[in-house]
């Protein structure tokens, strides 16, 4: 069985073929980063419009790279929730017109426990690499999400969520600090890159809820510490 796989969520058009043991025949991502660059973080509209450009070509390309037809194609799963309501808009319509005029089945994914269960994924000669066994916990921290899943099945009724963020994910706290300190976008990497030759003794960071016996997060504390200190967004 293969499966083309649209991602539109939020900054990146993707497209992937994946067979029924989880080895991913094609990967290919239209990263929208230099688009949003000068406006430190995305503008749902300006992502909406890029989606609309690429995806096809994006589609194209990975049954490329696959090797194979729209015709040898199994099934069509896409990213229906959650997301910016336009972006995500774009790829479902894709895949609907996709599968009406290829006459293939269609699914609707939560992109979340798509992320949780990419884990089962396989790429080149990582057959060997031992798959995680039901139930395990997952750290799930991409973009807008930071959470605590306790997972006993493949599918939503089986991920139980232990704790999230009650209010910034980790990737906006560090766009937001990168922003405040005049740092280009995305603001992980940047922070990365000069942390390493920072001196950690100079600032002191509170913990954000470092009492908590919750697996509850909280990432705006450092984002509110980090606009007290350097006010002006000098760092220097």
């Amino acid at each position: 069985m293969l499966v083309l796989g649209i991602e539109s969520s939020c900054d990146e058009t993707a497209a992937a073929v994946v067979d029924d043991t989880g080895r991913v025949r094609s990967d290919v991502v239209h990263s929208q980063v230099k688009l949003h660059a000068p406006y430190g973080g995305v503008v749902p509209e300006l992502a909406s419009r890029d989606h609309l450009r690429n995806v096809g070509p994006v589609l194209v390309e990975s049954l490329e790279r696959a090797g194979v037809a729209l015709a040898n194609i199994d099934g069509i799963a896409v990213t229906n929730r959650p997301g910016l309501v336009g972006a995500l808009l774009v790829g479902v319509q894709a895949a609907k017109g996709l599968a009406w005029a290829a006459g293939k089945p269609m699914v609707g994914v939560d992109h979340l426990i798509g992320h949780i269960l990419a884990v089962f994924l396989r790429r080149g000669d990582g057959g060997d690499v031992p798959s995680p066994r039901f139930p395990f916990v997952c750290l799930l921290a991409s973009g807008g999400h930071s959470a605590l899943y306790r997972v006993s099945g493949p599918f939503a009724e089986g991920v139980v969520e232990l704790g999230a963020t009650r209010d910034d994910s980790a990737g906006e706290a560090f766009d937001k600090v990168a922003k405040l300190l005049g740092l280009e976008y995305p603001g992980g990497p940047a922070i990365e890159r000069l942390a390493v030759l920072g001196d950690a003794s100079r600032v002191r960071l509170k913990a954000p809820m470092a009492s908590g016996e919750s697996l509850e997060m909280s990432f705006s504390g450092i984002k509110t510490q980090v606009a007290q200190l350097f006010p002006e967004g000098d760092a220097n």
